[in-house]
């Protein structure tokens, strides 16, 4: 009996040692997934990735520790990536077939699920402050094109001449990828669906942030900000914009940001997705993102996603080479990842 005291009282020690032993995380970011090798990364790049992943989940938890919403974190720590050319979103956007930069976010608070959102937008220097400005102060969820930009200026948001988003690695990309689209038609005619709509090599869709983050009061919030798919024609939008496809939040169950081949994220309705399964079914916000994750790939799509749930759990899977992420704990502690 004095044995099975002393079995019992350690196996109740183990057990709160290992929950003690949790990390709760508070924000967890994404910048885009993709072929991200190693062996193609220069050390000098790689460097400049993980600075500025880190710079961006300081610059959010700085307004989670003095106490701010979670809305302002994820405000904060997009702002970081929207104004470095190396991720696909504000000024590292990439080109529209006609070489324009054409750029697309929402926003969404877990706590009233109200959302804002922007598409086609094309002076607005922080779109991400344009979708949150749309959910705040309109009546509506999303603004598009030339009206979304006229409300930013109105509400007083920053405003760009559209040449602020050039940057010579996207222009060469869309140069390349039009050369590319031209070639296959020549060859045979665009046969595939993908190749006539001019989405020949997948990886120019790539580069989109987001943020999930977790306030002292106990709500979440989601944002995404994205430059789109390099070469995209007839004004097209992706998922990122869209709530429930490319971005949601609720406090009950998880927020979401998701990167990737737009299309299929939109089809699978990715976003809410996770947000039923964990809902509905009782799963774990790991379990939903990988079921829902896997449904995009079994229909061709590929990219991936980050998602936070109220006790301070992540999830950030993907199934492409690689994901730009990174995450903080609420010590502070910061994680910062690139390869699989």
């Amino acid at each position: 009996m004095k044995l099975f005291k002393i079995l019992s009282l350690f196996m109740i020690l183990a057990l709160a040692v290992n929950v003690s032993a949790q990390k709760k995380y508070v924000m967890v970011i994404h910048g885009g997934a993709g072929t991200i090798l190693k062996k193609n990364m220069s050390a000098e790049k790689e460097a400049a990735y993980i600075a500025v992943l880190t710079q961006a989940l300081q610059a959010g938890y700085a307004e989670i520790k003095a106490g701010k919403s979670s809305l302002d974190a994820v405000e904060a720590t997009i702002h970081v990536l929207e104004n470095d050319p190396h991720f696909n979103a504000g000024k590292g956007a990439v080109f529209t077939h006609d070489g324009r930069n054409e750029l697309d976010a929402a926003i969404m608070d877990g706590k009233t699920l109200m959302a804002g959102a922007v598409a086609g937008v094309t002076t607005i220097k922080n779109p991400i402050s344009a979708a949150r400005a749309v959910m705040e102060k309109s009546e509506h969820v999303m603004l598009v094109g030339a009206g979304a930009d006229l409300f930013a200026k109105e509400v007083g948001l920053e405003i760009v001449d559209p040449k602020y988003f050039w940057t010579k690695e996207r222009w060469e990309g869309l140069q390349k990828a039009i050369k590319e689209d031209s070639t296959k038609a020549v060859l045979d005619h665009g046969s595939k669906k993908s190749e006539l709509f001019g989405v020949k090599n997948l990886d120019y869709k790539f580069g989109t942030v987001g943020c999930v983050a977790l306030d002292k009061a106990g709500n979440l919030a989601a944002g995404t900000s994205t430059g789109g798919m390099t070469n995209k024609k007839y004004g097209r939008v992706g998922d990122a914009p869209i709530i429930g496809a490319g971005t949601y939040c609720n406090n009950e169950t998880a927020g979401i940001s998701c990167t990737g081949w737009g299309e299929f994220y939109i089809r699978n309705v990715v976003a809410k997705t996770i947000s039923d399964l964990i809902e509905y079914k009782g799963l774990s916000v790991a379990e939903a993102s990988k079921i829902a994750l896997d449904k995009v790939g079994k229909m061709g799509g590929d990219g991936g996603l980050i998602a936070l749930d109220k006790q301070g759990n992540i999830a950030m899977p993907f199934n492409t080479e690689g994901m730009y992420r990174g995450a903080i704990t609420a010590d502070g502690k910061i994680e910062v990842s690139i390869y699989k």
